[in-house]
């Protein structure tokens, strides 16, 4: 959290887990297995990230954001609602991380031709980022960490998490209008967009682009429904974007390289290291006895506490790590009911999604959605963040974690 010399998070977290080996607090043979049963995890990660940067690329989401603008009608409020509903479609499909990273600076060049007011439009990429993070495993790679350990069907997962997801990005849509009706009552000239003919880079390979994506997200519901690796079906999406990027020379493999950020891998290995040292003391043990104990052995409980913990711990040690964290945890609620070990599964990937929204500390997109900002001049501090996510995530949370309960 103190990031002492501006380190970056990977460092301070690589080096923690160099200390537990040097020590030998940590058998380097069991920091061996731990990385490898991540395998998944860490595939996801780089899948996605070819995918949104091939897909930048092309010139999608220059594309998309135009066609947003233009189906708003010269109308604020319509412009608004749309960039909602695109980084919507954009987190269901490839992560809350494309829709933070990508789509900002997207909007942010967009809304600043249109002369409207920014805050409310960047405000609305970040929150929605997270809110819409759960609406498909593969909306977040939280998900997929959670996943990995307690595998949820399809079936299961949208029957507990679809309509909670549904009803915070109403809400979150709903505060946000309230919130913003002032600087959303103007209208925008038409003549100010850019030509859609200008976003789309090269014809072919945008049209490739579109086809692979489709096609990706297919297949994300199909390796759903078939319990297969989502990570092999993001990886081979980028490959495909990769050979056809190659092949109409729209992209190198170093350009493709610079756009991967190469050192959330070391936070996530360095972080799973620390988590697996804590286990070995066997205090997520006691950890996960203490949740279950507070939930009362109940639904309602497991629920509440669940999205709870979840959420508080993304904001004090960020969400990779609370949800290693409390997956680890978890592992010790195996003799529960299954319901509410479903309660707990659920409120967890709730939670670590979701969560976030309150500060700036939550999540890495949102620290670099920050970084993104300050490039452009906008600096917005974590208290000016921090009046807008406690107006707005504790009745998410709450309303979300009723309506999980209610369909356990």
């Amino acid at each position: 959290m103190m990031r002492p010399f501006r380190w970056n998070e990977a460092i301070i977290a690589m080096g923690g887990a160099g200390l537990l080996l040097l020590l030998g607090l940590v058998n380097p043979l069991d920091a061996f297995f731990t990385l490898s049963r991540n395998w998944n995890t860490f595939l996801f990660f780089l899948g996605m990230m070819g995918l949104s940067a091939l897909a930048e690329a092309a010139g999608l989401f220059d594309w998309l954001a135009v066609q947003a603008a233009r189906f708003a009608r010269q109308r604020a409020w319509l412009l608004f609602l749309n960039v909602f509903l695109l980084g919507t479609l954009i987190s269901m499909i490839l992560s809350n991380d494309a829709t933070a990273l990508i789509l900002t600076p997207v909007v942010y060049v967009l809304v600043t031709k249109l002369r409207l007011p920014v805050l409310p439009f960047l405000f609305a990429c970040t929150f929605i980022a997270d809110t819409a993070s759960f609406l498909l495993p593969v909306s977040n790679p939280i998900n997929i960490i959670i996943l990995s350990h307690f595998p949820l069907d399809l079936l299961t997962f949208l029957r507990l998490l679809l309509l909670p997801s549904l009803i915070v990005i109403a809400i979150n849509v709903a505060v946000f209008f309230l919130l913003y009706r002032r600087e959303l009552q103007g209208q925008f000239k038409p003549e100010r967009l850019p030509a859609v003919n200008e976003t789309i880079k090269h014809r072919a390979y945008f049209r490739y682009t579109y086809l692979v994506l489709v096609g990706v997200a297919i297949a994300y519901v199909l390796a759903s429904a078939g319990r297969f690796p989502l990570s092999l079906v993001a990886v081979g999406g980028a490959f495909l974007l990769l050979i056809g990027a190659l092949g109409w020379k729209r992209t190198t493999l170093r350009e493709t390289g610079k756009r991967i950020s190469w050192s959330i891998f070391g936070f996530i290995a360095g972080m799973s290291i620390v988590v697996r040292s804590i286990e070995d003391t066997g205090l997520t043990t006691k950890f996960g006895h203490w949740l279950l104990d507070l939930s009362g052995g109940g639904t309602f409980g497991a629920v509440m506490v669940g999205t709870a913990g979840a959420a508080i711990g993304t904001n004090l040690i960020n969400n990779i790590p609370m949800a290693v964290v409390m997956t680890s945890a978890l592992g010790s609620m195996q003799h529960a009911p299954l319901a509410v070990q479903h309660g707990f599964i659920a409120a967890t990937i709730f939670g670590c999604d979701l969560g976030p929204n309150l500060t700036t500390v939550g999540s890495l997109a949102t620290v670099l959605w920050l970084l993104i900002l300050r490039r452009q001049g906008i600096d917005v501090s974590g208290l000016d963040y921090f009046k807008v996510g406690v107006i707005v995530t504790p009745i998410m949370l709450l309303a979300g974690a009723l309506t999980i309960w209610l369909l356990l």
